[in-house]
């Protein structure tokens, strides 16, 4: 392990060195994030899962970077070009950029006007014109016509030659430091519609004539232009003024005032147009996108989070409905833990007979059940078949309406085929609807958090970091919570810290064999469950009325003769500890630190004995729509309605307000002061009261707010106000007086690496 990465990764973390150095020991061990952040904080000074996972990333960060400059050292000296100084600018490098910075113009390249120019010897003709002394150029330039090679007069031999100085400057690490500086600081962002798409591309009209700064850009809009530039709607570019760079590069570059620097100059543009212009374009454009992926994959995680922690309904015997007009209403009945008791179909919006059949039927299923909640997907025909449920005055049975984000995705999976062989996906996609209400956790980690319906722009950011953050994401929530160990699916399992989808179907499998688990002990028996795995997962895993009374807590397992020490030394039983505030109250934590076991620990120890197993999420609330407001057409500006949130963006909420549409709050109408972040004010799935502004019925756009007080409605929408370009002045480049260079000693190499020292 690196000391000089540990240090590097204490200093941007704000963390100590001893902290760094611990957690990376235990994740090299094979610990996971949430293991460390909940059983190891007096080896990590109780460092969080954020920040156990950010020293995991940068750590990774830092090993790719050795493992690039080991291979790029390797290549230069096969060259035979490496030396000392070389080796130390490699090695020194703190960012990929720069490391790649260094190598470009050692790196195997396809043939270009330099290397062609190279081939003809006139590499010695560049580097003396690249010193800009007094020589007239077309009297050197005339020494290298030589008509074998292909140059056949002095013009052809001075092309030559500036070819070579642009790719030189192209190539130079302080040149491009500063282009990549200017590029991202002073870039503009100009996004037109292609001619002959303005119909096709509505959707972009915001985007048909848009500026802003690169710099300033938000996520959205960044992914949003590029969008349609991918779909053939847009023409996007992403420069600052050309005079600018110019500017830069004769600054750096231009160090006379003859013949020789107007070559120079010549080559300069050319290489800025043609060489550096497009790389740097491309870099700014590549960074912003990173940039925006890491703030659209941040939204998207925290969303995800706010949904998988959604308050669940609990143990509960559940109808559930996934509405549909002709092709009627799928129908399941679910005993308390969710397994499928009856599936049947429904029609009450095909006619007057059926309705009414239908309404007997449901009514027998409730009573033949014991039916304690009915659950409605919120598609198509949802606020009909709502409005008919209720109709049916079914007494002490909640009806709830519930998101069905997802619930095709799972009915097609592999895991709904696999659950429920002998079932078509429509009652696999009612039985998803049904457990989201009792468990909303365990049932949508059967779902690609992709498809849950929350986030921004989720298909267009790099899918790989995408996966890891939602991953992280799930992990942590399915471990905060924890799980039961004899009736969780072999899914949620899987995310279990130190599990695993094999170790998790071993888990299934022994149990489906043996019986439920009596105890943590007996994870032991599963195959290929050893002591690491068990120690990383047993904390996490639950049993409900198991013989040792901890088993069903978040204790570890490694800390149960603690306990028992604890409740020997207050003359009481473990379950008296549980039970008794005032036993607890005589606990002396002082007592008890040793060299593993820290306050932090016992503290968590007091707070799980006081409240075994308690799941953190928050109390379940049924919530019902405004009746009679079932589509958009029924919406009126002014209409108070009450709606639940289900998706934040850095610029508003989307709130289901009951019209098979969602209405959106912008961030300025959240509050009545001001506010930078929607999640101040909001979270997801969570019940608010709002205000219709605006509707736009062509658009399906439907404008909504939160503040408080007499709401003005817009008689017409203002325009997005649209970046001016500043105007620049371009200054004529200073001449800098410098010495007239000697002449390198050594191969062309060396001529090149001392010439090429002057322009830092």
């Amino acid at each position: 392990m690196s000391q000089q990465h540990i240090f590097l990764i204490a200093q941007e973390l704000s963390v100590g060195s001893k902290q760094v150095e611990a957690t990376l020991n235990l994740l090299d061990e094979g610990a996971t994030v949430p293991f460390i952040s909940r059983y190891r904080k007096e080896m990590t000074g109780s460092l969080d899962e954020v920040q156990v996972a950010a020293i995991r990333d940068r750590v990774q960060q830092l090993r790719d970077l050795d493992k690039r400059k080991e291979a790029i050292l390797k290549s230069i000296e096969e060259q035979g070009k490496l030396t000392l100084e070389l080796k130390q600018q490699v090695l020194a490098a703190e960012t990929m950029t720069a490391l790649e910075d260094i190598y470009l113009p050692y790196k195997p390249k396809r043939k270009t006007k330099a290397s062609v120019a190279r081939e003809k010897g006139l590499e010695p003709l560049a580097l003396s014109i690249f010193e800009q002394d007094q020589k007239n150029p077309d009297e050197e330039a005339a020494a290298f016509i030589d008509e074998e090679k292909g140059v056949n007069n002095s013009n052809e031999a001075l092309q030559g030659a500036r070819d070579i100085i642009a790719e030189m400057i192209s190539e130079n690490a302080d040149a491009r430091t500063k282009m990549r500086d200017l590029f991202f600081t002073k870039g503009i962002y100009t996004s037109e519609v292609l001619k002959g798409k303005e119909e096709e591309g509505i959707k972009y009209k915001d985007y048909f004539e848009w500026s802003e700064p690169v710099k300033t850009a938000p996520s959205h809009r960044i992914l949003a232009m590029r969008r349609g530039e991918k779909e053939l709607i847009l023409k996007l570019d992403a420069l600052p003024e050309e005079g600018n760079a110019i500017q830069i590069l004769e600054n750096q570059f231009i160090i006379g005032n003859n013949k020789k620097s107007q070559q120079v100059k010549t080559a300069l543009e050319d290489g800025y147009k043609r060489l550096l212009k497009p790389s740097m374009e491309t870099e700014t454009r590549l960074k912003s996108k990173q940039l925006a992926d890491e703030e659209a994959i941040r939204v998207f995680a925290e969303n995800a989070r706010q949904l998988l922690l959604a308050a669940p309904m609990g143990q509960k015997r559940v109808l559930a409905l996934d509405p549909g007009f002709r092709t009627g209403c799928k129908l399941v009945c679910l005993d308390e833990q969710g397994k499928l008791l009856e599936n049947a179909t429904i029609y009450p919006h095909t006619g007057a007979g059926v309705a009414k059949e239908a309404a007997q039927n449901l009514k027998y299923l409730v009573e033949k059940y014991k039916i304690e909640a009915i659950a409605i997907g919120n598609g198509t025909a949802s606020r009909e078949t709502e409005d008919f449920v209720k109709a049916q005055n079914l007494a002490g049975v909640i009806v709830v309406m519930v998101n069905e984000s997802g619930a095709s995705i799972y009915s097609a999976s592999e895991n709904a085929r696999e659950e429920f062989p002998d079932h078509d996906i429509t009652v696999r996609g009612a039985i998803s609807i049904g457990r989201r209400m009792m468990d909303p956790l365990a049932e949508l980690v059967k779902i690609d958090p992709q498809s849950i319906g929350v986030g921004q722009y989720q298909h267009d950011v790099d899918q790989n970091k995408l996966q890891a953050s939602l991953d992280d994401t799930v992990i942590s929530c399915v471990n905060a919570v924890g799980v039961e160990l004899n009736t969780a699916s072999k899914q949620i399992l899987a995310y279990i810290s130190g599990l695993g989808p094999q170790l998790a179907q071993n888990i299934v499998d022994y149990r489906n064999l043996h019986g439920a688990f009596l105890n943590r002990e007996s994870l032991k028996k599963v195959p290929r469950l050893g002591d690491k795995a068990f120690e990383q997962a047993a904390g996490f895993l639950r049993i409900r009325n198991a013989k040792h009374p901890l088993d069903s807590s978040a204790v570890h397992p490694e800390r149960y003769a603690l306990v028992a020490q604890m409740a020997k030394d207050l003359h009481c039983k473990v379950e008296d500890l549980m039970k008794d505030e005032k036993l607890r109250q005589q606990i002396d934590l002082k007592k008890y630190i040793s060299a593993e076991v820290g306050l932090p620990t016992l503290q968590d120890i007091v707070t799980e004995l006081a409240k075994p197993g308690r799941d953190p999420r928050a109390q379940f609330e049924a919530f019902a729509f405004a009746d009679g407001i079932h589509k958009i057409a029924d919406l009126k500006p002014g209409m108070k309605l009450p709606g639940i949130v289900t998706n934040i963006t850095n610029f508003g909420a989307f709130v289901d307000i009951g019209v098979h549409q969602d209405g959106l709050v912008h961030l300025s109408q959240m509050a009545d002061k001001f506010i930078s972040n929607p999640n101040e004010v909001v979270k997801v799935s969570q019940r608010v009261e709002v205000t219709v502004v605006e509707v736009d019925a062509a658009r399906k756009r439907i404008s909504l707010t939160m503040k408080s007080g007499e709401k003005k409605v817009p008689t017409e929408k203002p325009k997005r106000k649209e970046f001016q370009k500043p105007k620049t002045m371009v200054e004529k480049p200073k001449v800098q007086k410098r010495e007239e260079p000697k002449a390198a000693d050594g191969d062309m190499q060396d001529k090149l690496k001392a010439l090429l020292g002057k322009f830092k």
